[in-house]
C-alpha cells in the first residue's frame, strides 16, 4: 500500500508554491446581496425563440432572487471588426464582469451553436490584466432547436465555458420544436420543456449561491501561483541592473 507523498517524493514541483488544502475556505460566509446572472442569447431574429427563453429564464431566476440582466446583441460588430472601445463591446463586457454567474441560449442553427452567440462570447476575453472577466462565474446552457431534440449547441456552449473558465452546472435545457412552445404572448407552455429550463435556473442559483464567495479559493492554481512568481522575479532582476 502507497505511503501519502512528502514533498521529497515530488522532485518535479516546486516546493515553495504548493500549498495544503484547507477546506475551511470552501465555506466562507456567505455574501447577502442578491446573486448576479446575465442572460446572452444568440438571434437577432423578430421572432426570437431564444429571446423568449432568455426573458423566461429571467422571470424564473428573479422568482429565486436574483438580478438579472440581459444583453441585446443587436449593434454588436463582429469579433477584431471593430476597437474593444466599441459601446457594444464595453456593454458587454462590463456586464461579464458584473455577473456572478451567467445564461447562454442559443439556437441550433447547422447543428452548431449560430455565429451571434459564438461573437458574444469572443468579444469576452480571457485575461484583461490580472483580471479574468470570467473565471469562477457559474454558467447554465439553453438551446432551441426549430426541428427535433438535438444537444450540438449545449454541447459546444459547455465546451466554451470550460475554456473560459466557468463552472458550468450539470444540467442544460433542449428545447425542440421551439415554435410550437410558445404562446402568442410569447410565454413559454406549460410542458415538460419549461420544468426542464426551471430545473437548470434553480440549480443555477444554488451553485452560484455555493461557489460565488469561494470562488477565488476555487481558481487558486499551484500553476499560476508559480507563473507570477517568475514573472515578480524577472521583473525584480530588471531593475536590479
Amino acid at each position: 500500500m502507497r505511503k501519502a507523498s512528502a514533498l521529497s517524493d515530488l522532485p518535479a514541483a516546486s516546493r515553495e508554491h504548493l500549498r495544503p488544502l484547507d477546506p475551511t475556505a470552501l465555506r466562507p460566509l456567505f455574501s447577502m446581496h442578491k446573486p448576479r446572472i446575465l442572460i446572452l442569447y444568440g438571434s437577432l431574429r423578430t421572432v426570437s425563440y431564444s429571446r423568449l427563453l432568455a426573458h423566461e429564464a429571467a422571470r424564473l431566476l428573479e422568482h429565486f432572487g436574483c438580478e438579472v440582466r440581459i444583453f441585446d446583441p443587436e449593434g454588436l460588430p463582429l469579433p477584431d471588426a471593430a476597437p474593444v472601445s466599441h459601446p457594444k463591446v464595453q456593454e458587454l463586457r462590463e456586464l461579464s464582469q458584473w455577473s456572478e454567474g451567467q445564461v447562454w441560449v442559443s439556437p441550433e442553427r447547422h447543428g452548431a451553436m449560430t455565429g451571434i452567440m459564438k461573437a458574444q462570447v469572443d468579444w469576452i476575453p480571457l485575461s484583461v490584466g490580472s483580471v479574468r472577466p470570467t473565471q469562477g462565474k457559474t454558467l447554465a446552457v439553453m438551446q432551441v432547436s426549430g426541428g427535433s431534440q438535438s444537444f450540438n449547441a449545449v454541447g459546444q456552449m459547455r465546451i466554451l465555458g470550460r475554456w473560459m473558465r466557468m463552472i458550468t452546472i450539470p444540467n442544460q435545457s433542449s428545447v425542440a420544436k421551439a415554435f410550437q412552445e410558445f404562446d402568442a404572448d410569447g410565454r413559454m407552455k406549460p410542458s415538460s420543456y419549461y420544468d426542464r429550463v426551471v430545473d437548470v435556473c434553480e440549480e443555477l442559483v444554488k451553485f452560484t449561491w455555493l461557489t460565488r464567495d469561494a470562488s477565488a479559493y476555487l481558481t487558486d492554481r499551484y500553476s499560476e501561483r508559480k507563473e507570477e512568481a517568475d514573472k515578480l522575479e524577472q521583473r525584480v532582476s530588471l531593475k536590479s541592473i
